[in-house]
């Protein structure tokens, strides 16, 4: 799999997979993290995820190892390796944001999954009710201790994202972690207890000190900064002045659809959003 920038990406056909095939006699797809860094070739076919029979072909020292499914015929596996390891000789780790920024939808899908399953293997080894080795529950992306019996999925933590239109303007606002002259939507964790719709206007209200109406549902997407499932909003601007709280947000001011500043990438839900916003004003994305 080549990670490419494609403005309509197609979605591979994946199905999920707990136990892996046995007598596997086909090369198979390996999402190797170091951390939070993957491994891309970069000689011969740069960019794409490793293919091999396989792992120790690398000669990599492999922690552990999660089964994550069929992609279009081909098994997939996702590798943790300590935060040591050496890259092979045609490869190199690179941060998950330089990945997004370069692959496609599809692509940076498989690796977002990888990543998260990768990262519930890590920490959760032990149980934490009673401190118990947990072990595999078979058939299930689940961990079970058999001291106590509590059982330990996947955790996904809900976010909201959501676009503020005033008339033919939006709302754009720079966190200090962003890359130079970079602008993206007002973000932010839903809190227990809360409802989505609710969060959106808690985050507005907190971040840049102003009122919104009509929040509108967009869509979702999986997001692995960390382990997120963003909810996509729309809502229209009712009250307030422009109040960045200092902390998360650094700036934010209304932008014309003609002026707009360094955006984020294609294939995140705040670019679709920013997008579908554009293509309402007639205009080309």
């Amino acid at each position: 799999m080549t990670p490419t920038n494609r403005e309509n990406p197609i979605h591979p056909k994946f199905i999920v997979g707990i136990e892996p095939p046995a007598g596997r006699t086909k090369k198979a797809l390996w999402f190797i993290f170091r951390g939070r860094d993957i491994l891309i070739k970069t000689y011969k076919n740069p960019g794409a995820i490793p293919r091999l029979l396989d792992i120790r072909e690398l000669g990599l020292p492999v922690i552990r190892e999660q089964y994550l499914g069929v992609l279009e015929g081909t098994d997939c596996f996702s590798i943790e390796l300590p935060q040591d390891a050496k890259a092979p000789e045609g490869m190199e780790f690179v941060d998950l944001r330089q990945a997004y920024s370069e692959m496609s939808e599809g692509c940076f899908e498989l690796v977002n999954k990888a990543v998260q399953v990768m990262e519930w293997d890590r920490t959760n080894q032990f149980c934490s009710r009673c401190g118990t080795k947990t072990s595999q529950k078979p058939g299930e992306r689940g961990k079970e201790c058999p001291e106590c019996g509590e059982l330990f999925y996947p955790r996904i933590s809900p976010a909201v994202i959501v676009l503020i239109r005033k008339g033919s303007k939006i709302l754009l606002a720079r966190s200090p972690n962003f890359p130079p002259d970079m602008y993206s939507l007002i973000a932010g964790f839903v809190e227990p207890g809360e409802s989505a719709e609710a969060a959106v206007e808690r985050e507005i209200w907190e971040e840049v000190g102003i009122k919104v109406k009509n929040v509108t549902y967009f869509g979702t997407q999986a997001w692995p900064f960390p382990n997120s499932l963003m909810i996509g909003f729309t809502a229209e601007y009712d009250s307030g002045e422009i109040r960045p709280d200092g902390f998360e947000i650094e700036d934010a001011k209304w932008f014309s659809v003609n002026k707009l500043p360094v955006l984020p990438g294609k294939i995140s839900i705040s670019r679709k959003l920013i997008d579908h916003f554009l293509k309402e004003e007639g205009l080309e994305v």
